[in-house]
């Protein structure tokens, strides 16, 4: 069997390392993979770069390349961002106008290319996240009646005009359209989203899909929608993590490997750009760790904030150090294996990958009842759910669990069983591999 994979990039968090892990784990079983991406940041020879820029007019190359020459500094000088903007658009003013219209940008001409990249027609297409400014949506219907195309979803972008995210909004039920928030990620300048959604149904209608998310909530979400009319099968298949890897350990031993005092209690939350990732509450958090400081003054607390380099924060017995992004999937377990406990204030969450590491690890959440994440949260067992922007009872269960060591150690033990018996890595693949087996051997396969 071969596989073509197409995902945002090789190496990143989120949507991008599951994409990851399924490759390798492919390669692991014997399985002919690629994996597709519009940036390629490794140097592996079996991550194919989509060669989007190469495909275009050599007047748009020549301005990109510019653009390219500025970007390292457009985040310290907001100057030269709009130069690096005006630039880019001078080089595609086509696309330039698209997106001042509000309409999703799906000019990315080498997307019809992709059962070319590999050296061998692919028997399986799999995608996960297709936004991120690398792919043309308009090729999935003629894509889909080329190879069999699998979908895993891992936010709700592809149901609605625009955003990842819809909050409590459920205009994407009914055609979008006076969109209340239009700088929800993917952000768009004006309110086309009623065009945004009717052109992607359209996209659907005429496209043979199978459809996996991580979680019931989100497919719930699906069967709402407007992808609904091109599926063919859809799938429940939560995330997988390597449980050779992430386990639980003597935290003491490891505590000292990361130079943690022994001594102290110690909370972890990690995400990329904690305090600016808009999916994140990292106020709820900061603010719920102040009160469980002033409820136990004499308690030495320190919180871990794993995905950003900044100076630590002093918060009267409590210390919040900043720990930059780690790509080692072993020093992050290391993490995990140390703290007392993990709290996770999300906004929105399809599906909590860093709950099931944490869980792995032998560590008890407490997160926001949000999204996919009630499905991992046993209330009382392994963990406490709490209201989203709620720092106070978030503070509260953080005591719970801090001020009972019986209770830390049972949710231990809950935490790390159900991790092995529902989120192993080998688990996700062999359903991936299972799926894709029936399918090509089924009548489903309508080629």
């Amino acid at each position: 069997m071969k596989i073509l994979q197409v995902s945002t990039e090789d190496i990143g968090g989120g949507a991008e390392k599951i994409a990851w892990t399924l490759h390798e784990g492919y390669r692991a079983r014997e399985r002919t993979a690629w994996l597709a991406v519009g940036r390629k940041k490794s140097d592996r020879l079996d991550i194919l770069p989509i060669p989007n820029r190469e495909h275009r007019h050599l007047w748009t190359r020549f301005c990109y390349a510019i653009a390219d020459s500025l970007y390292p500094v457009t985040e310290k000088h907001r100057a030269i961002a709009k130069v690096h903007g005006l630039i880019k658009g001078i080089g595609q003013p086509a696309t330039w106008f698209t997106r001042q219209r509000g309409q999703e940008n799906f000019d990315f001409p080498a997307t019809d290319q992709l059962l070319d990249l590999p050296p061998e027609k692919p028997d399986i297409v799999h995608c996960h996240n297709l936004h991120g400014e690398y792919f043309d949506l308009r090729v999935l219907s003629w894509l889909s009646r080329q190879v069999p195309l699998f979908l895993t979803l891992h936010d709700a972008w592809l149901l609605s005009g625009h955003c990842a995210h819809s909050f409590e909004c459920d205009r994407w039920k009914i055609g979008c359209g006076q969109c209340p928030d239009l700088q929800i990620a993917p952000a768009i300048k004006r309110d086309a989203t009623a065009y945004n959604w009717q052109r992607k149904r359209e996209i659907y209608r005429q496209s043979q899909l199978y459809v996996a998310t991580p979680s019931q909530w989100l497919m719930d979400k699906v069967q709402q929608s407007i992808l609904v009319e091109g599926i063919i099968e859809s799938r429940v298949i939560p995330n997988g993590i390597d449980l050779d890897i992430f386990h639980p350990t003597e935290k003491n031993r490891v505590r000292s490997e990361l130079g943690l005092p022994i001594d102290s209690k110690i909370i972890l939350f990690t995400a990329n750009g904690i305090r600016q990732n808009p999916w994140k509450d990292y106020q709820t958090m900061q603010t719920a760790i102040e009160i469980v400081a002033k409820q136990m003054p004499d308690q030495a607390i320190i919180f871990l904030a794993l995905g950003e380099n900044s100076p630590p924060e002093n918060i009267g017995s409590a210390q919040i150090q900043f720990v930059p992004y780690q790509k080692d999937p072993s020093v992050i377990a290391k993490y995990y294996q140390s703290v007392d406990l993990y709290i996770h204030a999300a906004k929105a969450e399809t599906f909590g990958l860093v709950i099931t590491e944490a869980f792995a690890c032998g560590t008890p959440v407490v997160a926001t009842k949000v999204g996919g994440i009630p499905e991992q949260i046993e209330e009382g067992k392994n963990g406490f759910l709490v209201p989203v922007g709620d720092a106070i009872t978030m503070a509260n269960s953080i005591r719970r669990i801090l001020e009972n060591s019986d209770l830390q150690q049972s949710m231990s033990q809950e935490a790390s069983f159900k991790a092995r018996q529902n989120y192993g890595l080998q688990r996700m693949i062999d359903e991936y591999l299972q799926w894709y087996q029936n399918m090509l051997q089924s009548k489903n396969y309508l080629f």
